[in-house]
């Protein structure tokens, strides 16, 4: 009876690659291995730590696989368990490693699988963060959108993130590995999007080589999308060399953390709001509809109620097309959780629903800015295809039940008529 192993995945898109990996790892070994939850022998979950949050949902995720067998075995890596794997062993883990290795847990699953005694202990093995990319990953990509990864690590040290101590210093994959696995997506597969912990520190031989990477990729013929980048990212060379591209699709999600200067000094943001407003300028100098998205932290310990205000006006007066917030997290281990005493959670959940409304207003707007796009059908949902532009609306276009082809995978130029529900209704324009 083929072993049937089931991979959980809490956190970013470079864990999601990582875990798509293993299961790719693993079906080539014989398992029957799956990302959807239900039963299974073996239960992979790979964690996140990003937030105080994120880290209990990851111990909560044992729980919620026992319940479907009781008797599995669990294999538990990633940032959560890199900070504490003790506290996974406690929840009736078998085996715990952390962010390096992840490949491995298959060759412990072998093991395990051969009923070899001395792999049905408890294993606690964190290993020693790698100074190089660790290039033995390949993820399966069966979806519309293909996610690639690029870099690993950050060198960045802001006063309020555990993750450099987590994922190690910044690390980036070779040029001809990542050309490698883009040349053998298939060909239902038409957009690219490059991710890691810090896409804009991604380099070769040691110097800056994003632009070199995306051109390079441009040939494939595939859309291309950038992740989460840096404000330091953005120049004129930079901007310009992505709007001679052919493929690439204008929709930049710049980091922000906060609109106020004097926050982002103690978040050691190595910008001032000024300077991040002149790279939204950039952008939009080049590419006039671009969506703009971003991340926002209110409540960062100390924030006044005037340095909030701040943030507030400056996300009002740049226009985002949408912002990801999120209330501040404190993080043991961090500089943010020694030098400064947090915040009620009363203050920063009344700025969360302030920056929120704001929110809902900054997406109506931006959709109404925009007559028409490309987009990529990715499924069907309730009588509408739905898929997302070059610019990141998402958009949902009536079937056509009198048309034969499927348009699902394809791209199609549409006409953005109105809001409806989290996006825009759109019409084929023929």
């Amino acid at each position: 009876m083929v072993m049937k192993v089931c991979v959980m995945t809490l956190g970013c898109k470079v864990n999601k690659y990582e875990s798509d990996a293993l299961i790719y790892n693993l079906k080539l070994k014989g398992y029957e291995a799956t990302d959807k939850l239900g039963f299974a022998d073996v239960y992979v979950i790979n964690t996140c730590a990003v937030t105080q949050e994120a880290e209990r949902k990851s111990r909560q995720m044992i729980a919620r696989c026992k319940r479907y067998n009781s008797n599995a075995k669990f294999f538990v890596c990633g940032c959560a368990s890199q900070k504490n794997g003790k506290q996974f062993l406690e929840k009736g883990a078998t085996y715990v490693s952390g962010v390096a290795g992840k490949i491995k847990i298959s060759e412990y699953i072998d093991k395990l699988a051969k009923n070899d005694k001395r792999y049905l202990k408890k294993h606690n093995r964190i290993e020693k963060l790698p100074k190089d990319y660790e290039d033995d990953l390949f993820a399966e990509q069966t979806r519309t959108r293909a996610y690639i990864k690029i870099q690993d690590g950050c060198n960045n040290f802001c006063t309020y993130c555990i993750i450099p101590y987590l994922r190690g210093r910044s690390r980036s994959r070779g040029i001809f590995s990542i050309i490698d696995e883009v040349s053998k997506l298939d060909e239902c597969i038409k957009e690219i999007v490059l991710t890691g912990i810090n896409v804009t520190d991604y380099k070769i031989d040691g110097k800056p080589a994003l632009l070199t990477l995306l051109t390079e990729l441009d040939t494939f013929g595939k859309r291309l999308r950038l992740s989460s980048m840096e404000e330091s990212l953005i120049s004129e060379d930079f901007a310009k060399g992505l709007a001679s591209l052919n493929n690439f699709c204008p929709h930049f999600h710049l980091s922000l953390q906060s609109g106020s200067t004097t926050v982002l000094k103690r978040m050691n943001r190595h910008y001032t709001a000024e300077e991040f407003k002149k790279s939204v300028e950039i952008i939009r100098k080049y590419f006039s509809s671009a969506g703009i998205t971003t991340d926002v932290i209110v409540g960062f310990p100390g924030e006044s109620e005037e340095e909030f205000e701040e943030t507030y006006n400056f996300i009002k007066e740049v226009g985002f097309s949408g912002l990801h917030i999120f209330q501040y997290s404190n993080r043991e281990g961090t500089v943010a959780s020694k030098l400064y005493k947090d915040l009620p959670s009363k203050v920063k959940q009344e700025r969360f629903e302030r920056l929120n409304k704001l929110n809902e207003q900054l997406k109506i707007d931006f959709i109404k800015k925009n007559k028409r796009g490309k987009v990529l059908i990715e499924e069907k949902s309730d009588g509408y295809y739905v898929g997302y532009t070059e610019n990141y609306i998402r958009c949902y276009i009536p079937i056509d039940n009198k048309m034969i082809d499927d348009l699902t995978d394809e791209i199609v130029e549409v006409k953005i008529e109105k809001l409806f529900h989290v996006g825009a209704l759109a019409k084929i324009i023929k």
